[in-house]
């Protein structure tokens, strides 16, 4: 638990890797979730229970740093991200590993599912008016 401290910093600093692409706050929400969900996890149930942890944390972290239109995709990406790199981390570095790539895995995983969503499928007009004109003659 001494570690706890060090591991989240090292992990939002990690998340400034993603605050270059315009997604800081889902970076950041999905970095701290996910750091802060494995660390509660692997202290109910183990590496398993610290992935779990780590998925739930940094979507619930993603979607709250999230923009209005991308909440969905920013909690899946910090969800997966998170998961993921806890699942990695704890493979080469243990429980300490395990924090560390949840929080960077969550960083990344909301920043690209918040880019995405801003990018996807937009075909609105951006306030430019298509109709017609009605003409007054006097």
């Amino acid at each position: 638990m001494r570690i706890t401290i060090p591991v989240l910093l090292l992990g939002m600093l990690g998340a400034q890797c993603a605050l270059a692409a315009g997604d800081g706050t889902s970076a950041v929400g999905g970095g701290i979730g996910g750091a802060l969900g494995n660390v509660i996890g692997q202290q109910m149930g183990g590496s398993t229970g610290a992935a779990v942890g780590a998925g739930v944390g940094g979507a619930a972290g993603g979607a709250l740093g999230a923009k209005r239109g991308s909440k969905t995709e920013a909690a899946i990406g910090g969800g997966l991200g998170s998961a993921g790199g806890s699942v990695i981390g704890n493979q080469l570095g243990g429980s300490t590993g395990s924090t560390i790539g949840a929080g960077l895995g969550g960083a990344a995983g909301g920043a690209v599912g918040s880019n995405l969503a801003d990018d996807g499928g937009d075909n609105r007009s951006h306030g430019k008016r298509h109709g017609h004109k009605k003409n007054k003659h006097d």
